[in-house]
C-alpha cells in the first residue's frame, strides 16, 4: 500500500540527516508483519531478491524493466562515468562517525552493471545508493510498529534528479511505477515472506531470541 510522504519524513531515521537535498519520491507499507527482531531478515529477502522493479514478478513489469534496460544503454545513461564517484560523490562521504563504524548491509544488484551501494545497516533502519544519468537516487527501509502491535516494513524511495532530463524521466515513469511495478513487486514480496516465515528456521530463530531475552 502507498503511503503518504509524511510517513516518511515523520521519523526519525538516520537518512534524514544524511540524503539532504533529496526529495520522497515515494513511501510504500510492505506486506511483512512479524516481531521487533525481525527485521535483518527483511533486509536479506529483499536483497537476495534485488531491485524492487526488476524482481517484480508480473509480465507487465517485466516488460517495463526491459524496455527501461534497452533505454539506458541506447541512450548511454548507465554507462561509465554517470554513477556513483564520477557524476556524483558517494553519500558514504557525509556518513557521521558512528555510521561509518556500522555495519553496510548488503547491496542491490539495480541496473545492469550498476548496482545499488550499501550505505549503513541498523537494527530498524536500511540504506542504499544508486546513480545514473538521470538521478542520484536512495532505498531506505525501515521497521516500524503496526496497529497490531506487532511491526512491519517501510520502504522509502529518495531521489535527486539530474537536471530536466532527471526531472522528465521520473515524472515520465511514475504512473508505471505506481500501477503496475510497485503493487506487483509488494505481492511478490508478501509472499515471500510469509514463506520465509513459515519456514523451520524462522520458528527456531524466534525460539531462540524468546530464550534470549528470558
Amino acid at each position: 500500500m502507498r503511503l503518504p510522504n509524511t510517513a516518511h519524513t515523520s521519523r526519525p531515521w538516520r537518512i534524514h540527516e544524511i540524503a539532504t537535498g533529496f526529495r520522497v519520491e515515494d513511501v510504500w507499507a510492505l506486506p511483512t508483519p512479524g516481531g521487533p527482531g525481525d527485521f535483518p531478515r527483511l533486509v536479506d529477502l529483499l536483497a537476495s531478491g534485488g531491485d524492487p522493479a526488476r524482481a517484480a514478478g508480473s509480465r507487465a513489469a517485466r516488460a517495463l524493466w526491459a524496455i527501461r534496460e534497452t533505454a539506458g544503454r541506447l541512450l548511454g545513461w548507465d554507462g561509465p562515468g554517470t554513477g556513483l564517484g564520477s557524476r556524483v560523490p558517494t553519500l558514504r562521504d557525509r556518513l557521521p562517525a558512528d555510521l561509518r563504524g556500522a555495519r553496510p548491509g548488503p547491496g542491490l544488484p539495480g541496473l545492469p552493471g550498476l548496482p545499488f551501494s550499501p550505505l549503513y545497516l541498523l537494527d530498524d533502519e536500511w540504506a542504499a545508493e544508486i546513480a545514473n544519468r538521470t538521478m542520484h537516487g536512495v532505498l531506505h527501509l525501515g521497521w516500524v510498529p503496526d496497529r497490531s502491535a506487532g511491526y512491519r516494513g517501510q520502504m522509502a524511495i529518495l531521489v535527486k534528479p539530474n537536471g530536466l532530463l532527471g526531472a522528465g524521466y521520473m515524472a515520465a515513469i511514475r504512473p508505471f511505477r505506481h500501477l503496475i511495478v510497485y503493487p506487483a513487486w509488494l505481492r511478490q514480496t508478501g509472499r515471500a515472506w510469509q514463506a520465509l516465515q513459515a519456514s523451520p528456521s524462522a520458528s527456531t530463530g524466534a525460539d531462540a531470541s524468546q530464550t534470549a531475552g528470558g
